[in-house]
């Protein structure tokens, strides 16, 4: 895998830092998770560098990015994407975003239709029970649980990410990632991120209704759905039900199952049947 350039551009009032791999080709902008960050698409954006100039950024709060102290919201970070495009002149990206990334890329699509080429919802994006949603949180309560702890070095941090099972088999694109959001302070080291900020941000997205966006898209829209929970069979972010759903009232909506696949390993882990649903749907 190639090392993305890095570089910052305007948000709304933030600066947001990004990555970038290839230099032509269409633009394509991918948003990351609610506690990850913009390299955590280093495998996927491997996979389109050589077609695409693809973009992935920091949200506010996360990585090389600002953080102040409020403003996580769906509609805020829509907000900062439609100032990053302006300030580094990008036209109608193609929009990929995963799990918190694929609502902010559902909710751009709708509200900004004329800034949007087409967009891929990884694993994310549908309109979820207050009961099902409960049941995400407890899948990804590991990655809450690591924010604000202090470790004694980064080794520690890494030894730890390494053990957990939903990560599982570890690879080098991981320990990038995992390493990319460590800062140094007294005592150790402790991920960038502010648990507050997390707080403000899963308790807006739980006010979310997802739904309310999906007549609303204009552009052709893909989804990639994980197969597999992450620390029990039912902790996914798209059931059956609620992917039926979308692909009901997503005016140009297909749909790919990942299988085997779970919400990080869909992104993380080498998958020819990704790369090909990915790389078809771009080219369409």
């Amino acid at each position: 895998m190639s090392e993305p350039t890095m570089m910052t551009a305007r948000g709304d009032g933030v600066t947001i830092q990004l990555a970038e791999w290839g230099k032509q080709g269409k633009p394509v902008l991918c948003i990351h998770g609610i506690t990850a960050n913009c390299r955590c698409w280093d495998v996927v954006a491997s996979t389109l560098a050589s077609d695409y100039r693809v973009f992935a950024m920091d949200l506010r709060g996360r990585g090389g990015s600002e953080k102040p102290v409020s403003g996580y919201s769906v509609d805020q970070h829509c907000r900062d994407i439609v100032s990053l495009l302006d300030d580094l002149g990008l036209e109608r990206p193609m929009i990929i975003g995963h799990s918190l990334g694929a609502f902010i890329a559902l909710a751009f699509a709708a509200l900004y239709p004329d800034k949007v080429d087409r967009a891929v919802l990884f694993d994310g994006g549908g309109d979820l029970s207050a009961e099902q949603m409960a049941k995400v949180f407890a899948g990804i309560k590991p990655a809450l649980d690591r924010l604000g702890k202090v470790f004694p070095s980064a080794e520690a941090y890494i030894d730890l990410m390494k053990r957990a099972p939903y990560l599982q088999p570890w690879s080098p694109a991981l320990e990038t990632y995992c390493r990319y959001e460590l800062e140094e302070i007294e005592g150790g080291v402790k991920t960038n991120i502010d648990p507050l900020h997390i707080q403000e941000e899963a308790m807006n997205l739980g006010k979310m209704k997802a739904d309310s966006f999906y007549r609303r898209i204009g552009c052709k829209t893909l989804i990639l759905r994980a197969t597999k929970g992450l620390l029990a069979e039912d902790d996914i972010l798209l059931p059956e039900t609620v992917v039926e759903k979308m692909m009901r009232e997503i005016p140009d909506a297909r749909r790919v199952d990942i299988p085997g696949t779970n919400h990080y390993s869909i992104l993380f882990q080498p998958s020819p049947l990704r790369d090909k649903a990915l790389t078809s749907f771009l080219k369409e």
